[in-house]
């Protein structure tokens, strides 16, 4: 799938979900890219070879101090290439891509992996 249409299918995402969750993400990017890079895979989890379908980058609003106003925003990246090759059915990538969102935008707001599989977005 061409890229401008992927992108039309994240901000869709992005519109399911909770007002509240929405409303938090102040200060925070979302970047499309095609597959996580390999030597980022490997500091992470020790694997090239390994690869995820998205990435929180930053800090926490857990995290954050008032002196903090200048820095750059966090960041989600989505990993278009890694969704589409592990969900070929329309349906079930969108379902992904607005899981993928809830999981990183979670991480944004300071949960860990075990409190988000809690929540039922492992």
């Amino acid at each position: 799938m061409d890229r401008p249409h992927f992108e039309q299918l994240v901000e869709e995402s992005l519109k399911r979900i909770p007002p509240a969750l929405r409303q938090a993400m102040d200060n925070l990017a979302i970047l499309i890219e095609d597959w996580p890079a390999p030597d980022l895979m490997e500091e992470i989890y020790g694997d090239r070879q390994t690869y995820v379908y998205g990435l929180f980058s930053g800090t926490p609003l857990t995290e954050r101090h008032v002196d903090d106003s200048g820095d750059l925003p966090s960041v989600i990246y989505i990993y278009q290439d890694a969704l589409e090759a592990d969900f070929l059915d329309p349906a079930e990538l969108r379902q992904e891509i607005t899981i993928t969102l809830v999981h990183e935008i979670a991480h944004f707001m300071g949960l860990d992996e075990d409190q988000i599989e809690s929540l039922g977005y492992g």
